[in-house]
C-alpha cells in the first residue's frame, strides 16, 4: 500500500469519512454475509458517495484492518491534510483557541478517544510530542469514530518549546496534577487555552509541568486515584465548553 493511503474501519470511522471527504475513499471492504439493516444502510451511504465497493470475507477484513474489530466494513483511503500547520490552524481561528495537549500518551486506544472527546468539545487541535506518544492508525481511527478525520492532530518535535511558543500568543498553558491547589472549577477557560494532561500513572513530565502556567486537579470524591486520560480529558474539556457556553 503506498504511503500515501491508510486503513479506516469500522462503521464510524469510515462513514465520517464518506460524509466529509468521500472523494478521499479509495475503495471500501464489505463482508457480504452481513445483511442487517445498520449494512444495508452504510452499503447505501457509499453508493451514494460512488465509492467502489468489494466484497470480502472476515479473513481478509481482518488482514486489512489489522483487528477484528472491523465490523465488516474497511476502507483504503488517502490521507486528509485539515492544516498545513499549528501556526496555520490558529491564525485561521475567530475564536479563543482551546487545545487539548498530551504528554505521554502511549496508547492508541486512549489517543482514539481522547480525539473523540476533543471533537465532541469542540476543541481546536490535540498535540501531542513525537517521541513517547502514539500516532494515528487504524486502532486510532476506529476507537475515534470519525474523529481522527476531524480534529487536527499534531506531533511536535519539542513539547516544552511548542507550549512556550503558544504563550507567546497569549494562550494560557493549563497542567493537570492531582496534587495541584486549584481544582479545575477555580480557572477562566473563556480565554485561549491550552489543557495539558499527562498519561495514566507517570502524568506529565518534569519540563512539561513546569512549562505550564497553571496547574489543577479534577476534584476525586471516591477511592480511585485517578481517571483514565480520555475520561480526564472529556472532564476538562466539556468544563471549558460549559464556561464558554455562559453569557
Amino acid at each position: 500500500m503506498s504511503s500515501s493511503h491508510k486503513i479506516v474501519f469500522g462503521f464510524h470511522a469510515v462513514g465520517v469519512r464518506l460524509k466529509m471527504a468521500p472523494q478521499s475513499v479509495l475503495e471500501v471492504f464489505v463482508d457480504p454475509t452481513r445483511r442487517d439493516a445498520r449494512m444495508r444502510q452504510f452499503i447505501e451511504r457509499a453508493k451514494e458517495a460512488r465509492v467502489q465497493l468489494v466484497e470480502a470475507d472476515g479473513l481478509r477484513l481482518s488482514r486489512l484492518s489489522g483487528s477484528h474489530g472491523h465490523q465488516g466494513v474497511v476502507a483504503r483511503v488517502t490521507e486528509i491534510q485539515l492544516k498545513q500547520s499549528l501556526d496555520d490552524l490558529l491564525d485561521s481561528l475567530d475564536e479563543p483557541p482551546l487545545l487539548l495537549v498530551l504528554d505521554g500518551v502511549t496508547d492508541p486506544h486512549n489517543l482514539g478517544a481522547c480525539l473523540r472527546v476533543a471533537d465532541g468539545a469542540g476543541a481546536h487541535a490535540v498535540i501531542a510530542p513525537k517521541d513517547h506518544a502514539a500516532g494515528i492508525n487504524a486502532t486510532v481511527a476506529k476507537v475515534a469514530s470519525g474523529a481522527a478525520d476531524t480534529v487536527p492532530y499534531f506531533m511536535v518535535t519539542n513539547l516544552a518549546r511548542t507550549l512556550n511558543e503558544l504563550k507567546e500568543r497569549n494562550i494560557w498553558i493549563i497542567g493537570t496534577s492531582g496534587d495541584a491547589d486549584k481544582t479545575l472549577y477555580q480557572v477562566d477557560m473563556r480565554t485561549p487555552t491550552a489543557l495539558v494532561l499527562g498519561a495514566e500513572g507517570p502524568g506529565m513530565r518534569q519540563l512539561t509541568r513546569k512549562t505550564c502556567d497553571e496547574l489543577v486537579s479534577i476534584p476525586m470524591q471516591g477511592a480511585v486515584e485517578s481517571l483514565n486520560v480520555s475520561v480526564a480529558s472529556g472532564v476538562c474539556l466539556y468544563e471549558a465548553l460549559r464556561q464558554r457556553a455562559q453569557p
